[in-house]
This record gives C-alpha cells, structure tokens and sequence, in this order.
C-alpha cells in the first residue's frame, strides 16, 4: 500500500486510541483479550504539525490549524418550508373503543416488538448484559467492578418532520428517560443526522434547526455529544426525500448494577403509578397516524427543566431502593406504555376507570405522547417515602392501579388479555 492508501483508505471497523505513554502494552493487552490486532503508529508532537513518514522519508507535512480553524466553511441559504398541517383537537371524533385502538397500536411497525430482529444476534456475548434489548435501554456490566453502562438509541422522525428542532430535543430528552429507567445516569451522546439533500434550502433549514435542537437539549441536560457521523442526500429522483432523522445514541452509569431497574412489572400487588402529567399532546402521534391516517400539528411541548427534575426524581427513588419497575412514557403514550410494563413482566395490571378532568381529552390521557413521564411501580411499603420525594422535585405522581392477574383492565371501559396484546405486539414485525 502506498502512504496515500494508509492515510485516506476508508476501511470500516478500526478505531483510533490515544495512550499514555509507557502504558502500550497494557491496552495492547486489552485489544488481544478481543482477538484484536493494534499497533503504535505514531506519536502526540508540540509542534503544530501533522507529520506522516514513509520509513525515514517525510511523505506529508501540514499544519493542525489547516485541517480544524483553517479549514474552508461551506455556507448554504436556509429557507424554512411550508408548515405541516395543522390539528384541530375539536375535530377529531371521540375514542370509542380504547382495547382496539391499543390493539391497533401495539401492532403498528413503529410500536411493535423489535424481538424478530435483536434475537438474531447474540447479545449475551461474553456474559456481560444484565438487562437484554426491548425495554428501555440495554444495560452491561463492567466485569471485576459493580458498574453497569446502559445503552440507547432514540429518534421520532414524524416530530422532526413537523419541527427538526424540537423534534432533535425529543430524541435527546427521549433517550436520557430510557437510560434512567435503567436507574443509570445519562453520560454522554453520539448522534447520526439523517437528512435530504442539503443543497436545497429547506432541507439545509432542516439541517440547521436539528444541530440547534441537539445542542439545546443536551446543554440543557448536560450530557455532551462526544461523536457523530452524518448521512446526507437520502432522496432520489421522483421520490420523497426522507423526514429529518436525527438518531441519538447515549450511555450511562449505574454504581451498581444489582441496584438496577427493568420495565417489566415485577411483583403481584404492587402499586402501577404514572410519574408526570398529561396534556392534550396529539400532535404527531402514533395514534393521530395509526387511527386517523395522518401527521399533522405540532409535537408535543418539551420542557427541559422538568424534563431534569423528573429524571432526578427517578434516579433518588431508585437509589434509595423504592421503587421495582420503571418505563418511560413515549411513542403510543400512556397505555401503551403500560400494556410494554405488563408484557415484559408477564403481569396485568387492575385500574379504576380513567376520567380525566377538562381540558384533557379521553383519547389524550390514553395515547397522548405528553414527554417527562414514566410509568413506575412499587411495593406499598415505599409510597409515603416516594410521595415525599415527588413534593421534594415538584413532580406529580399519580396511582394508576395495581399489578396482577393477566388482563390489563381499566374498571368499565376495556379488559385486555395479555395473550392478547402479545399476539398483537409480537405479529407486528414479519421477517
């Protein structure tokens, strides 16, 4: 191979790793525990200089300044497109029968168990994964210590589409609720920004209000992006360009992972609780696109010092041992959310009758994807703690039922069997 060939080649699968000197061979040590191949190739200069040899002939020498401050910005026009349309609450026909509609949901590609697809790989390799995909985030174990790192990836392409930056706001928000319903605490952020062709304005107004959203959530949450690769041009001739994707992927810390939590309900008798409060947020739903064919209005609104508030308050009562289960709210809402709870942990659920109080719609208060809440449970024992810890963080925490039997059922408006729903949510994926 030529210096040309070393130095540009795109081979996938390689990693660069700064080391300490003198601790070479500690990490190459590493790398062999992994049947992986390393090797020194160079050095940290003092010199502002990138210096690339061929044996003892110099084959490049350039400035670091030309390749980061000096290198030449492209700058497009922006334009914002036309608005998406709107929604008007008032037109859309009552919720009639709420066991169909959550059939319906759990069924839908977007909702739907991922099992056809993660079980064709092992995850278990080496032994490390204490919480398996399908909940909230996946979580390992850091072997010879007590912490775990928890793992996801998050993005609603329909919010992004109707508003890339709030919708890039939702993916981060999104996934620090998925690590911290592992009782992890979010770290750090890569992303994938999947868009049109930039060349076009509105598509490089789409670009430009996603970083912006990116930035905004993370410097509000206080997680960092510490990489991230773009995909651009995603549209062809006579076919739609693709909805602004901004894919976020995050990790977090647990300080032990025995300490950790799971989505499914755990314990026959435990109290079912919905951490957070509902609005009539409609707007870009799963169920807007599954029970009324379209995506229109305004993603929910995102508020991200709430956002931080609720997390704490999952990561106190995890901590201090409250709480058994813990599950975000997000796509499909409230009930789907609760109905994953009951599939994953193999328990139903026994609620009074929902009657929310005006202005909150009966359909809203089911589906409505209202973002900061978590479906949580936990043994009688631990509610008057968690009620002080819920005014400590100026949450609400409200009771939704309590776990048992293998129907979901909300007192004289549907029964659901769980066979049911996981015939529905696991025929929802055909491979």
């Amino acid at each position: 191979m030529t210096p040309y060939d070393v130095m540009l080649s795109e081979s996938q699968e390689r990693m660069l790793v700064v080391v300490q000197r003198g601790r070479e061979a500690e990490v190459e040590r590493i790398f062999q525990t992994w049947d992986l191949t390393s090797a020194v190739i160079g050095d940290v200069t003092d010199d502002g200089h990138l210096t690339v040899f061929d044996g003892e002939t110099v084959v490049a020498r350039l400035p670091i300044d030309l390749l980061t401050d000096g290198a030449p910005l492209r700058r497009l026009a922006g334009i914002s497109p036309e608005p998406p349309p709107s929604l008007h609450l008032d037109s859309l026909p009552p919720l009639v029968d709420a066991a169909q509609s959550l059939l319906r949901l759990l069924a839908s590609p977007n909702l739907c168990s991922r099992r056809p697809i993660f079980r064709r790989y092992d995850h278990m390799v080496g032994d490390s994964t204490v919480v398996p995909p399908g909940g909230d985030a996946a979580l390992l174990r850091i072997k010879g210590t007590r912490l775990g790192l928890a793992m996801t990836t998050d993005c609603n392409a329909r919010y992004c589409h109707l508003d890339p930056n709030l919708g890039a706001q939702h993916a981060v928000a999104e996934a620090a609720r998925n690590i911290v319903a592992t009782g992890a605490r979010p770290l750090a952020v890569t992303d994938c920004l999947n868009l049109a062709n930039p060349d076009r304005p509105e598509v490089y107004w789409e670009l430009e209000e996603t970083i912006a959203g990116l930035a905004q959530a993370c410097r509000a949450l206080e997680v960092p992006i510490v990489s991230g690769n773009v995909s651009l041009y995603n549209d062809s001739e006579g076919r739609s360009p693709i909805h602004p994707t901004p894919v976020v992927g995050m990790i977090g810390v647990i300080d032990d992972y025995g300490r950790r939590l799971e989505a499914g309900l755990q314990h026959e008798g435990d109290f079912v609780l919905l951490v957070g409060s509902s609005h009539n947020d409609l707007g870009g739903s799963e169920y807007l696109k599954v029970e009324h064919g379209t995506v229109a209005g305004r993603p929910p609104g995102l508020d991200l010092a709430r956002e931080g508030a609720v997390n704490r308050l999952i990561l106190a009562a995890a901590k201090a041992g409250l709480l058994r289960s813990a599950h975000d709210c997000a796509e499909g809402g409230m009930l789907v959310a609760l109905a994953e709870c009951c599939l994953l942990g193999g328990l139903g659920v026994r609620c009074p009758a929902l009657r929310p109080e005006l202005p909150l719609r009966l359909d809203a208060a089911f589906f409505g994807e209202t973002p900061a809440r978590f479906i949580v449970s936990a043994p009688s024992r631990a509610m008057p703690e968690l009620q002080t810890l819920s005014r400590r963080h100026h949450v609400e925490i409200s009771l939704l039922g309590m776990a048992g039997g293998e129907t979901v059922e909300f007192e004289g408006q549907f029964r659901l069997s769980l066979a049911e729903m996981r015939q529905a949510w696991e025929g929802g994926l055909v491979l």
